[in-house]
């Protein structure tokens, strides 16, 4: 594995053996997005995360990562703490009040979205039919005192390419309203900061102090790119106005059931939204890198790619909220990079197939936790099930539109193929194992998905010789699944010749393997919910039991846990699924969102954050549950004047 040494950017923020730790928790942090960046803010008001131009670029604020490896902090002096903290409702705009002993304080924190301007030649990076909307690339942060005298301070420090390269400051003209980054290597953006407030520059760090009394405002503007930042209040006003616009507008465009959990849907759904890179319509699975999986250990990936398995569990969910523009973005991603001979697990956010991973040597890691990887190995592992995802996205676009469209018929037909001819193959499995293949079982339910919809896809194409060829090995699949893949028990096990439980065999009566009140399906989802849970949430697999080519232990994958919510819905446990999904539901961040995993005893966040297949995961589980209310209500519905 290559190494990258950025000590030459940061030096002396080695974790303090003894006391609290100076990382805030994974759930603290706010998440921010313009469908192309985003970045992640502590309650401290500091963003500790932030990659531009695009959402897997080189970061200039790292500070999640490593204390001493920039960040941009707009706050009260000396305060640490704020007293609440919300989105704006149906958008995906940051409130965070602030009490001092003198005054109240109010910040709202936005990446700006306006209106289309490429109005005289097309814009480069974008694939897929522009919006009304594109994001403007600048990272606005308006500040308002309502209530005696707060003395304001911003700090903005950024440290390029992953804490390797400090920032140089200068102002940009005679006065004291901006400041432009003028060094640095040749990659390094360029950032320009701009305010109503007077600046000063002290070594690498741009530093305001002001102080605010009642009625007064203020705006300070981290920008990138060509676009003119805001350069006075009213200006900064407006833009954070549009961008609340175009977040509400989106949501409005949605279904979502008149529920009580109607703004969790909604949440989950503009967060998925934020990690959406609107060019090409890519899903990245996380924002993040290297947030570990188990406190202070080596489970720690690089999230920032698109997983071709999140295209159907994306499409489900965005499909059944009645997103269908988004859901037919990321299907078109799908689809351009399907059109390649080999298909990978995952790309890049523009369709790149070389991911490689690096170690970065000079940073700490989140509270320790080592190593710091940038770019992912697995995207070229072999797994089986890619196919199947793969085929599943096909056949759910194909089913919402009635007919197949004739230039997807030859990627159908090479991806059908592909898992016709390799499903009897060893592979790393779903969870990306770095130990040696093994038939994982869950592997071959996915080449079963893939021949089964290849088929009913066929048919719709009028390919009728292709569709009988397919059933028929769908068939075989199907058949070598339930004779060796089925435990004495009558439970669906994680490979062949083991006893192992898997959470990925929970996709059994999702994918309508087997009917949900088959007796297999029945006593696989009850194993897995009593034997292969901690607290009650569910693990992926035992690591003690699986050769991951790993060390150490990891918290309970949320995904899983949500996934079973869907699972025991299917075989009629509704009350003990209702049960656990208000469980899941209370371990929400305090602004909604998931990590990876989670801590059952201690409800901690672990893994990248917040994590889109978790969300997926989340949506799914809630609509199952809410159907299933509603059916048992029509059930139970007596009309008044109906005779005895």
């Amino acid at each position: 594995m290559v190494r990258i040494d950025a000590r030459s950017g940061a030096e002396g923020r080695r974790r303090p053996g003894t006391g609290t730790s100076p990382y805030p928790p994974i759930a603290d942090y706010g998440f921010l997005s313009d469908c192309e960046a985003n970045c992640l803010i502590a309650s401290s008001g500091q963003v500790e995360w932030m990659c531009v131009p695009r959402h897997d670029s080189p970061s200039v604020f790292s500070t999640i990562l490593d204390r001493a490896a920039g960040g941009f902090k707009v706050a009260p002096y000396g305060v640490r703490e704020p007293t609440a903290r919300r989105y704006l409702p149906g958008s995906l705009i940051l409130e965070t009040t602030w009490q001092t002993r003198t005054g109240w304080l109010i910040v709202r924190d936005a990446l700006v979205m306006g209106p289309w301007h490429h109005t005289d030649e097309r814009a480069g990076r974008y694939r897929r039919p522009p919006t009304n909307y594109e994001a403007e690339h600048c990272l606005l942060r308006t500040v308002r005192c309502v209530n005696g005298a707060v003395e304001l301070s911003v700090l903005c420090e950024p440290v390029f390419s992953y804490g390797r390269r400090r920032a140089r400051w200068d102002f940009s003209g005679p006065e004291y309203g901006e400041a432009v980054t003028v060094s640095g290597d040749e990659g390094d953006p360029v950032l320009r900061l701009t305010t109503d407030r007077r600046l000063g520059i002290e070594d690498s760090i741009v530093v305001i102090r002001s102080r605010m009394t009642e009625g007064e405002q203020a705006f300070v503007a981290l920008s990138w790119g060509s676009l003119p930042p805001p350069r006075t209040w009213e200006e900064a006003t407006r833009k954070q106005w549009q961008t609340t616009e175009f977040w509400r507008q989106w949501i409005t465009g949605g279904e979502f059931p008149d529920h009580p959990w109607r703004e969790q849907l909604q949440r989950s759904a503009l967060t998925l939204k934020g990690l959406t890179y609107a060019p090409t319509g890519a899903l990245v699975a996380a924002p993040t890198t290297s947030l570990p999986e188990a406190p202070g250990g080596e489970r720690n990936w690089d999230y920032r790619y698109t997983w071709v398995r999140d295209s159907t569990f994306a499409l489900w969910a965005l499909y059944t909220l009645g997103l269908d523009r988004e859901a037919d973005d990321f299907f078109a991603f799908i689809r351009d990079v399907a059109a390649e001979d080999d298909l990978q697990i995952m790309y890049g956010i523009d369709g790149e197939r070389d991911l490689p991973e690096v170690t970065v040597e000079g940073l700490g890691g989140y509270d320790g936790a080592r190593p710091v990887r940038i770019g992912n190995a697995a995207a070229h592992q072999r797994q089986l099930d890619v196919w199947g995802t793969m085929l599943d996205s096909v056949y759910l676009h194909a089913k919402s539109r009635d007919q197949l469209p004739e230039p997807l018929w030859p990627v159908l037909l090479r991806q059908v193929e592909q898992a016709a001819a390799h499903w009897r193959d060893p592979d790393h499995g779903i969870w990306e194992v770095r130990g040696e293949p093994k038939h994982f079982t869950s592997s071959k339910l996915m080449c079963w998905v893939a021949l089964d919809r290849g088929a009913r896809l066929a048919r719709l194409h009028g390919q009728a010789d292709y569709a009988r060829k397919w059933d028929a090995i769908a068939t075989e699949i199907h058949e070598d699944i339930c004779r060796n893949g089925v435990d004495d028990r009558g439970v669906f096990v994680q490979s062949y010749g083991t006893t192992n439980l898997d959470a990925s065999l929970l996709l059994v009566p999702l994918v309508r393997f087997l009917p949900a009140n088959d007796p297999r399906v029945c006593a696989t989802v009850l194993a897995i919910a009593d034997e292969l849970t901690r607290d009650g949430l569910v693990l992926r697999y035992r690591t003690e039991q699986t050769d991951d080519g790993l060390t150490g232990d990891e918290g309970t994958f949320t995904t899983c846990s949500f996934w079973l919510v869907s699972a025991l819905v299917e075989i009629g446990e509704v009350v003990r699924a209702k049960a656990l999904c208000e469980r899941l539901l209370s371990l929400a961040s305090p602004l909604g969102l998931y990590a990876e995993e989670l801590d059952p005893v201690s409800g901690r966040h672990l893994g990248n954050f917040p994590q889109a297949f978790t969300h997926l995961a989340l949506i799914n589980a809630l609509v199952h549950l809410i159907r299933a209310e509603e059916s048992t209500r029509a059930a139970q519905f007596a009309p008044a004047h109906r005779t005895p």
